[in-house]
């Protein structure tokens, strides 16, 4: 376990883990729906780089907000970084943290190098069927359910003491977020918006992943200029859980490059 710091950007409290060197290249990671830092506990020490990994507002150990909001993510996330005097950090996001990490890129360019997006939410976002939302709504009552939601997106990872953590990270969350959440990614569309960012971009899907298609990460990598896709085999939505020493090898490939 990592020593959780805290940073207050506009009235909100950002708690975070940072490992590595001060002066090394930023390495930033922005977990997922139900997620938190916890999901990058294996993944945080990545030779040549400095790890950061916060909670979003609404996750974890950080401020609630009063809404769940894509953009609302990224401005927080934004402010984060510049009160750490970070610019230019490569930027890993994952599932809903896809979708923030783009809007990140696309507001705020000096802050971003590069872009890691990891069985991201598409570009044009992502509908939840309605009748989906009487069951996510159970999720924050029934931590029994939760923990299966999770394992379906951890289809590889065998640890289950580590998914009893990730269950209760995930009880973390704002109330308002678990419907909230989705519907904020049902709103998200950037297909206008990522023309500009010209920066390398690398959409990465799991083979075993059932939330994010192959049609889908593929239209999200067409529309940057620099995208590219790479499929990984043998493993779901959530490569940093399921195998980490793979996503390390994805992340220092990203690097050198």
């Amino acid at each position: 376990m990592y020593e959780t710091k805290r940073v207050t950007v506009d009235n909100v409290k950002i708690a975070y883990w940072d490992h590595g060197h001060t002066g090394a290249p930023v390495l930033l990671y922005v977990h997922g729906n139900t997620g938190g830092k916890l999901w990058f506990e294996s993944v945080m020490a990545v030779d040549g780089y400095r790890t950061i990994a916060p909670d979003l507002p609404n996750f974890g150990d950080s401020d609630r907000l009063d809404t769940a909001d894509i953009d609302r993510y990224a401005f927080y996330l934004a402010r984060f970084l510049t009160t750490l005097e970070i610019t230019d950090a490569a930027v890993v996001g994952h599932s809903l943290g896809g979708a923030v990490a783009i809007a990140l890129a696309a507001q705020f360019p000096t802050l971003v190098s590069r872009l890691l997006l990891v069985d991201s939410a598409p570009v044009d976002g992502l509908h939840t069927p309605e009748e989906y939302y009487p069951v996510i709504e159970r999720y924050k009552d029934d931590p029994a359910l939760l923990k299966n939601a999770l394992r379906s997106v951890t289809p590889t990872m065998e640890d289950e003491a580590f998914l009893d953590r990730l269950t209760e990270t995930a009880m973390q969350m704002n109330p308002i977020a678990f419907a909230g959440n989705p519907r904020a990614l049902d709103r998200f569309d950037y297909r206008d918006r990522v023309g500009d960012v010209r920066i390398m971009v690398l959409v990465v899907r799991g083979e075993l992943d059932g939330l994010i298609t192959e049609d889908m990460a593929r239209a999200t990598a067409a529309a940057f200029p620099k995208g590219e896709f790479r499929f990984l085999h043998a493993v779901g939505h959530s490569v940093m859980v399921e195998d980490p020493g793979r996503f390390r090898e994805l992340v220092q490939e990203f690097g050198a490059r």
